[in-house]
């Protein structure tokens, strides 16, 4: 079992939004497992889903790059929210985003890849915290590209141009015209941060993640005392509900506040 500490209290409490006590009634009641323990939260109605859950506590700045049928994503973490304010950092994290996007989107090729102002990316950095003072890491990197159609970025509250805390890119396959694909992109994409989705659709829904909802919703419903058929049939539209709040396609346009995403898209 492993040791409730304020930390893992902590931790929980982040996640679920529940109380400090009940918190760690959960740890006890499930061996100090983060994840168990939100279940645990959730069939006793002490927490909602948890919406931070995956969230990265680390302060930096994710660079974002589109161009074309092409995108790039990368988040290059810093000690203190101070250092995303600092010019050379926001051109290192600019930069980076450029070589990924040019091609070198995978994490490890993109450390070694050529900055655009010598050495390799790995040593820029390097250079980059000496010249700081303060310790950085390139953490994440991912590309996207379409055959046909186009890649749209946006970055909620920019620090400035293609640099923030939150970054979406959006892929389109259509051979539609590249302007109107820019444009229903970059709305999607600003869904998307709105939103959080987890999945695409609701077929690339994970399984695991599927059963475990599923296991608190019938035990939610259980606790009504009805019988098991209308339990079943509570499950269903909770999950409903479920697809509606996690799947892309299923949630509410944010833009205008009625339509689904995937009719949105059919009418495109």
């Amino acid at each position: 079992m492993a040791e409730i500490t304020a930390a893992l209290v902590k931790e929980l409490r982040e996640k679920t939004g529940a109380g400090m006590m009940d918190c760690k009634k959960a740890l006890t009641e499930t061996a100090g497992e983060v994840e168990a323990a939100v279940d645990w939260l959730r069939k006793k109605g002490l927490a909602a889903a948890a919406k931070k859950a995956g969230r990265i506590a680390a302060d930096g700045l994710i660079g974002v790059a589109a161009a074309g049928p092409r995108g790039a994503m990368v988040e290059v973490n810093a000690e203190t929210d101070f250092v995303a304010r600092n010019e050379q950092f926001q051109g290192f994290v600019r930069a980076v985003a450029g070589v990924a996007l040019a091609g070198e989107a995978e994490l490890e090729a993109l450390k070694g890849a050529r900055h655009p102002e010598g050495g390799t990316v790995a040593e820029k950095l390097t250079a980059l915290v000496a010249t700081i003072g303060e310790n950085m890491n390139l953490r994440r990197a991912t590309g996207i590209s379409v055959g046909q159609g186009a890649v749209a970025s946006y970055v909620h509250n920019a620090a400035a141009p293609g640099l923030g805390k939150i970054g979406v890119l959006v892929a389109l396959e259509s051979a539609a015209e590249p302007a109107k694909l820019e444009t229903l992109g970059k709305q999607l994409a600003m869904h998307v941060a709105a939103a959080n989705p987890s999945s695409l659709d609701v077929a690339s829904v994970d399984p695991a993640a599927l059963e475990r909802e599923k296991a608190v919703l019938r035990e939610q419903a259980a606790a009504t005392g009805k019988a098991a058929d209308v339990v079943e049939k509570m499950v269903m539209g909770r999950l409903r509900k479920f697809y509606e709040d996690t799947v892309l396609t299923e949630q509410v346009f944010v833009v205008d506040g009625e339509s689904r995403v995937k009719d949105v898209v059919a009418k495109s």
